[in-house]
C-alpha cells in the first residue's frame, strides 16, 4: 500500500482533466446489456489506516463527475483490503451487490478475469490520449490475454536505501552493480558486526526478485496462453547464487534473516540495524520520520553492469469496471477521470501514490528529489508475475520464498531448490 505523506500545499499543480462539455444523452435502459446514463454509480476503493486525505481527493472528483452529468450520483464504499476476496467473489457471483467501478490489486487481476469478475473496456481506452502516457509495461499490470481489464491507477516499486554515515565511515563507495551491493553488505558485517550489512530477507519475494531479472532469468515464460517455470534457468539460477550471498553470516545471517518479510526487512533498517535494504517510496514515510533519516540515501537498486538498474516489480492498484454494470460508460468516464492527469498528481501529493502517467512522473520528480530514484527505476522498466489465475496459489504456498530459504539454510543447493520450485510452478499452471 502506499506511504502516507502531507500534502504539499501550491506544489505540483497540474493541467485539469477535462470532461466533455455536454453530458451524454440521457437515457434509463434496463435489463441485459444496459447502459444507463443515470441513477447511482456505485464505486468500491480500497480503505487506508489514514483514509482522510484519499477521501478528500475522492470526494472532489466526485464533485466534478456529478456536475458534468445531471442526474447522476456516485456513491463511493471504502472496503477492506483483508476481505477484499470475499467481496469480490460475492460481487462476481451477485451482480446486483456489485460496484460498477472498483479499485483492485494487479496481482489479483488474472483470477478476477477467469471469474468474469471485470469488463474488457480496450475499445474505450483506445481513443483516449492520456493512456498513451503509461509505459507498456505498466499498462501490461491491467491486461489479461487480448483484453484490458482497467487502468494503473498508482505504483510501488523499491529501490536501495543505505547509510551515508556508514559509508563514509567505512570508506565504501555507493554501490554501481548488484555483486557491489553485496561486497558493500560483507564488509560492513566484518567492520560492525553489530550490524547486518543488506537487510533483505528470504520471505521478501519482491527483495530477491530484481537478483534474477537482472541477470536476464524469469520466474516463467509465458508460452501462448500458458506459462513454463523458467526459475530454474541458468540466467535465474546466478541471481539466486548472488541472493544466497545475501542471506549468510557475511551479510545477513539466515538465523536473522531467511524468514524476514519485506516489512521485517526495512524494519531492521529503520531501527538503525542495517546498513542497507531494498525498500519502496511507499516506506519512505516511516524513513523520514525515523532517526536514521538525516542519514539515509536512495539510489535504484543495480543491475549487473555499471549504469545499469535492476528491473523492479510493478506492483500498485487499479481501476477497472466490472462486467455486470449497466451503467458502462459512464463507469469507463469516472475511471478515466479518477486516473487522468489532474486526480494522479492529487492522490500523489494527498497520499503519495507513484502516479502511472509518464507526465505526472516526470512533474513529481522534478518537484520532490525523495521520489527521483523511483521514478529513474520505473523509466529502466519494470517486471510482473506471471498473469494467471494460478498465481494466487503460487503466492500463498510460498513456492518462491520456500526455494530461497531453503538456500539459505543449507538445506538444498541453487540447482536442486531452483529445479524443486519449477516443478511446483509447472504443477500449478498446469492446474494440477
Amino acid at each position: 500500500m502506499p506511504y502516507r505523506r502531507p500534502a504539499r500545499a501550491g506544489a505540483l499543480l497540474g493541467l485539469a482533466v477535462l470532461l466533455a462539455a455536454c453530458a451524454p444523452a440521457q437515457t434509463d435502459t434496463s435489463g441485459a446489456g444496459a447502459d444507463k446514463r443515470e441513477g447511482t454509480l456505485r464505486v468500491w476503493l480500497f480503505s487506508e489506516v489514514d483514509q482522510e486525505p484519499k477521501e478528500q481527493v475522492v470526494g472532489d472528483a466526485v464533485a466534478e463527475f456529478e456536475a458534468a452529468h445531471d442526474g447522476v450520483t456516485v456513491d463511493v464504499q471504502y472496503i477492506p483490503v483483508d476481505s477484499r476476496a470475499e467481496r469480490f467473489q460475492g460481487a462476481f457471483n451477485d451482480p446486483s451487490s456489485a460496484p460498477d467501478v472498483a479499485e483492485y490489486g494487479n496481482t489479483d487481476l488474472a483470477g478476477y478475469v477467469e471469474a468474469g469478475g471485470f469488463a474488457d473496456i480496450s475499445e474505450e481506452l483506445a481513443g483516449w490520449d492520456a493512456y498513451s502516457g503509461i509505459s507498456d509495461d505498466v499498462a501490461a499490470t491491467a491486461q489479461v490475454g487480448n483484453g484490458t481489464y482497467g487502468v494503473p491507477w498508482f505504483l510501488g516499486v523499491r529501490a536501495l536505501f543505505y547509510r551515508t554515515d556508514v559509508f563514509a565511515d567505512l570508506g565504501i563507495d555507493t554501490p554501481q552493480t548488484l555483486q557491489e551491493v553485496v561486497e558493500a553488505g560483507q564488509t560492513v558485517r566484518e567492520e560492525k558486526p553489530d550490524m547486518l550489512g543488506l537487510s533483505s530477507g528470504g520471505a521478501y519475494t519482491y527483495g530477491f526478485l530484481p537478483f534474477v531479472w537482472a541477470h536476464g532469468g524469469a520466474i516463467a515464460e509465458q508460452e501462448g496462453d500458458s506459462y513454463t517455470a523458467a526459475i530454474d534457468s541458468a540466467e535465474s539460477k546466478a541471481g539466486l547464487e548472488l541472493y544466497s550471498e545475501v542471506l549468510s553470516p557475511q551479510n545477513c545471517p539466515p538465523q536473522t534473516c531467511a524468514q524476514m518479510t519485506g516489512n521485517e526487512s526495512v524494519q531492521n533498517f529503520i531501527a538503525g540495524e542495517a546498513a542497507m535494504t531494498i525498500g519502496g517510496n511507499f516506506n519512505m514515510n516511516a524513513v523520514e520520520d525515523s532517526d536514521v533519516a538525516e542519514d539515509t540515501a536512495v539510489v535504484p537498486l543495480p543491475g549487473t553492469e555499471p549504469g545499469s538498474v535492476a528491473p523492479a516489480f510493478a506492483g500498485g492498484n487499479n481501476l477497472g469496471v466490472l462486467s455486470g454494470t449497466d451503467h458502462r460508460t459512464l463507469s469507463v468516464e469516472f475511471v478515466k477521470l479518477l486516473a487522468g492527469k489532474k486526480y494522479q498528481q492529487r492522490m500523489y501529493e494527498a497520499m503519495g501514490n507513484l502516479p502511472t502517467l509518464s507526465g505526472v512522473q516526470s512533474d513529481v520528480a522534478a518537484a520532490d528529489e525523495d521520489v527521483a530514484p523511483f521514478i529513474e527505476t520505473l523509466d529502466a522498466g519494470t517486471r510482473f508475475v506471471p498473469v494467471t489465475g494460478a498465481w494466487a496459489s503460487i503466492d500463498a504456498e510460498g513456492v518462491l520464498p520456500t526455494m530461497v530459504q531453503r538456500v539459505a539454510s543449507g538445506d538444498a543447493s541453487v540447482e536442486t531448490a531452483a529445479g524443486d520450485a519449477a516443478a511446483s510452478l509447472d504443477e500449478a499452471f498446469s492446474g494440477e
